[in-house]
Formats: C-alpha cells, structure tokens, sequence
C-alpha cells in the first residue's frame, strides 16, 4: 500500500438513493494520506454517485464519513473545499480564454492592502506551485485553451494543491490525450502523491490505474465488490473479473 496507513478520508456504509433507484448500497472505503487509489467499475457502478457525495453535491442517505480521524458532514461543496477535498472533473473548470494565475486564483484573487488586485503575487504564486507539480510552463500569459490537456490538467491540479487540497479527486484524468501527454500526468500524479496529497482516481483505462495506482478499488451495481492492495501482483484479467461479475465469490 501507498502513503502512511494513516487514513485522510474514510466512509464507512455509505448510502444513496433516487426514488426507487439505489446506487449506493453500503459502500465502505479507505483512502490514506499519500496514496493513490483506483476507483474502477461499468457505467451505473456509483462511482460517480460516491464522489459527489465526497464533494457535497449529495448527501448521504446513510452511514459516515471520517476525515483525518474526525467524523464530519458533508452537505455541500463549501464543507467538501473547507476540509481539503478538491475534484478535477474532465472539463478541468478551467476558463479557456483566462490566463494561468487567473485560473488558479479563480474566485479567490489576491489583492494588495490597497485592494488592488496583486497581479505580480499571483503570478510569482503560480510559478511556485506549478514547480510543485512537476511542470513548468514557458508563459503562464497565455489563455488556458491552448496549453496541452496535460499541462491544462497540471494547471487545474496546481489550483487545488495551492487551496490546500488534502485530497484530490481526479476524474478520468488522461482522457483522449496521446502516449506522451498520458506519461506527463503519471509524472504530475506522483508528485502530487510526494506532496502527501490522498488521491482517489477514477478510470475506465485500466492501463492509467495501473500505472500509478497503490490500490484498486471496485464497485458493481452500487456496492464495493472487491479491494486489490497489492496493484503489482494484480492483473487486469483480475479487476475486470470484479467489474463484470465473472468472479462473484471474491470478498
């Protein structure tokens, strides 16, 4: 296993429910500083019900949820940001036609005591924490749509690490990038895992899970089927079993 054992984000029995559609049944899940987990199933598995509860776009029917040892509600995105848990979904919320510190700072500019926006800290600010991703950028002036996805996908992880993210959520993170760009954000993934961040990463490309993954986690129709701790003596025949059903029996 990744990180410290030391568990940043915990659920245990989560439950959710749409009228008569249950996509949550008792879903248990660990997630330790430090490390990187898979989050794997078909469409209509949960993960996706799963991660906005995390984030507060639902609330849980049922069961708990334990950050850094503490028991906490979360009943919407302002109690998910406070505790440090930032989700980069595939639109990465960049605004493509704004410039990389209008980005990371969006919403929450920095302004000098005079109240004037601190243009110069902020670009300072954003050179710092995109060294702490792993990536440097020739310009950070230009407009955010015409970086590559994979230095669009290093703005939006530098954000949430510069917010004090302690957990990030990162939804299909290489999706329609080429070979190299995939390599360049396992390369971002792991330096945001030294930085001690839990990572929880949500992907239907099993090579991507296995590339920088600790564990796997799996869910089928709503429920956890399956836990693989040791991703290097796992095979993709094995996951893809859990996520079909083929191996029904594994607990």
């Amino acid at each position: 296993m990744g990180g410290n054992n030391h568990a940043v984000l915990e659920a245990k029995g989560i439950c959710k429910s749409f009228g008569g559609l249950q996509a949550l049944k008792d879903v248990d899940l660990r997630l330790c500083t430090g490390e990187v987990l898979g989050l794997v199933g078909d469409n209509g598995a949960g993960k996706s019900t799963l991660i906005k509860v995390f984030t507060g776009a639902y609330t849980a029917d049922a069961g708990e949820i334990f950050f850094e040892g503490e028991k906490v509600e979360i009943r919407s995105p302002v109690d998910s940001r406070r505790l440090g848990i930032e989700a980069i979904y595939q639109d990465l919320a960049l605004l493509p036609e704004s410039d990389v510190k209008k980005n990371i700072f969006l919403g929450r500019e920095l302004v000098t005591k005079f109240g004037i926006l601190n243009k110069k800290k902020m670009e300072q600010e954003s050179r710092e924490v995109l060294q702490r991703v792993g990536i440097t950028l020739k310009t950070t002036g230009t407009p955010a749509r015409l970086y590559s996805g994979g230095e669009q996908q290093a703005i939006a992880i530098a954000r949430a690490l510069y917010w004090d993210a302690k957990v990030l959520i990162m939804d299909e993170p290489t999706a329609a990038m080429a070979a190299a760009e995939r390599r360049k954000i396992y390369g971002i993934i792991e330096n945001a895992k030294q930085n001690n961040i839990g990572i929880i990463i949500i992907s239907h490309n099993l090579a991507d899970i296995f590339a920088v993954c600790d564990r796997i986690q799996v869910l089928r129709l709503g429920k956890s089927v399956g836990i693989f701790d040791d991703v290097h003596n796992t095979s993709e025949e094995d996951v893809i079993s859990l996520i079909t059903g083929a191996d029904s029996h594994r607990s």
